[in-house]
Parts: structure tokens; sequence; C-alpha cells
């Protein structure tokens, strides 16, 4: 009887984050085509209003009441990064393909690994240091390939420098996310992301803000609603697994990435990438593997 239930607890956030990396990777690509009809200024503005107006009904119908205020501080200062990350990323995502943007953007995990360390106190063990550098080496052969063909147009620097730094503020949320899962239940976690980043983002909108047209409403609504779920399921996972070990996962997004890339944008996939993608996947594999998992974390 307690063996299968471990096995459960073991599995679960694993296939929570999962998940809610896959639903983030399509919420990118609808976002990518919201933010080259209006920028990514407008297009994370009207995603955050629209995840609000979503995900605060259902907060309060759930039972949802006002943070603590060390809960409050952390779903502020998450908002902030998040909306400065969000529409760095995004603004990227004009440049560039999806597959090769998230690409670039996998030197998030090997920055949080470390600052798991520093911020958390967690262990850095040797298996998820090994999935962490086998993940990383297949972003290299993707991204060295395409950087060995050139033909980058005068724009995609400002593009891969703004991933980079988006990338930097991504390795200091996936911190956030660990600290802010253990103190706030998913749903409030979700509901306070939008309203913090809408708040943040709404500072500017005097200036920046555009009407979007209602092709532009739909691709946005529709990634609201995704950046909603997800944020909701890996809040839900990390509560339950240490940071370093689910890290690894991050790597799968590349797979949809490609996918979605391919699908919406005509983006092709080439042999390197495919060859990449795998030893992504390997390393997702090695990272999930591990034995046991903590006690106090499994009755989060």
């Amino acid at each position: 009887m307690t063996q299968p239930q471990s096995h459960h607890h073991h599995l679960m956030p694993f296939i929570a984050v999962a998940t809610g990396i896959a639903s983030f990777s399509v919420m990118d690509a609808l976002m990518k085509g919201a933010s080259l009809e209006v920028g990514a200024y407008n297009a994370m503005l009207w995603r955050s209003l629209l995840g609000a107006a979503v995900m605060v009904p259902l907060w309060k119908f759930l039972g949802g009441r006002w943070p603590r205020r060390d809960a409050l501080r952390l779903h502020a200062l998450r908002g902030l990064n998040g909306a400065i990350m969000a529409t760095t990323f995004f603004y990227g995502l004009k440049f560039l393909p999806l597959a090769e943007a998230m690409a670039i953007s996998f030197i998030a995990p090997l920055i949080a690994l470390y600052l798991a360390a520093v911020l958390l106190g967690e262990k850095i063990g040797n298996r998820a240091i090994f999935a962490s550098v086998l993940g990383l080496a297949g972003v290299v052969v993707i991204a060295g390939a395409r950087l060995g063909q050139g033909g980058y147009s005068s724009q995609a620097a400002w593009g891969i420098a703004a991933i980079l730094g988006s990338a930097v503020l991504y390795a200091w949320n996936l911190i956030l996310q660990r600290q802010q899962a253990q103190l706030a239940a998913p749903t409030e976690v979700a509901t306070f992301q939008a309203l913090f980043s809408s708040l943040f983002l709404g500072l500017l909108a005097p200036w920046l803000a555009v009407q979007p047209s209602q092709e532009v409403v739909g691709l946005v609504s529709g990634s609201a609603v995704l950046a909603a779920i997800s944020l909701m399921l890996i809040s839900w996972g990390y509560a339950r697994e240490e940071t370093q070990v689910l890290l690894p996962l991050e790597y799968s997004a590349f797979i949809w990435a490609a996918i979605m890339g391919w699908l919406m944008f005509d983006e092709g996939l080439s042999l390197p990438s495919v060859t990449g993608a795998v030893l992504i996947v390997i390393g997702c594999w090695i990272a999930a593997k591990r034995q046991p998992v903590h006690t106090e974390q499994t009755a989060l």
C-alpha cells in the first residue's frame, strides 16, 4: 500500500510540470502571433488583463482569501519579474523562430540550478547536474547548427539579446516559483500573477497601449487561459518536488516550440534540431528516475 502511494506522489509532480510546460509552449506560439500584430508589450498587457478577468472570479469561487504579507510580497515580486521577463521574451520571438528562441533561453535552468543552492539551500545532486548538462548539450547542438548557417536579419541581434535577458530573469523566476508554491495554492498563484503583471504593465498603458483587433483578442484570450492553466499545474508540481529535480523538464519546451513553430509559422525542423531534442528528452528522463522524494514535500 505504501509503495504505490509513494510512486504516485513521485510521478505526479513531473506529470503536472511537464503538462504545464507544454501548455506554456502553445501559449508562446499564440503570443508570437499577437506580438507580430500589436507588439510584445500590448500582447502581454492584454493577456495579463484577460488572465486576471478569468482567474479572479475562479479564485473567489473556490474560497480564495487575501494572502498573507509574505505571500503577497512574493506575488508582487514574481508579477514584476514575470511582466518584464515575458515581454522581453515575446519581443525576441518576433525576430527568431520559436524553437531557436527556446533553445537560447535554456541557459535559464542552469542558472536556476545554482540559484536554488544559494537561495533555497538545496543540495545539487550529481544526477540533477548530469541531466541538466545533457539537456544543455542538446540545446548546443541545435543552436550551433543554426548559428553556423548564418542568415540572421539585422533585427535578430536585438531578438537574441532580448531572449538572453529574459532567460536571466526566468532563472530567478524559477526560484520565486518554488518559494511561492510553498506559501500559496495554485489558483492564488495564477490569480495574483495575472493581477500584478497587469498592474505593472498598466503603468505604461497611457503611452503604449493600443486597441487590439478581433484576431489579436482571440490569440491573447487563448494564451491567457493557457497561461493560467500552466501556472496552476507548475505551481502544484513545484510545491511537491525540489527545483533541481524538476528543472530538466524545462528542456521539453523545445519539442513543443518546434511543433508549434512548424504548424503556425511554417518554421522548419532540421536534423540537428531532432538530435538535440532527443538529448533533451533523455535528460528529462534521467531526472525523473530519482528516488525517493522527501516526505515533507510529498505531504504538501
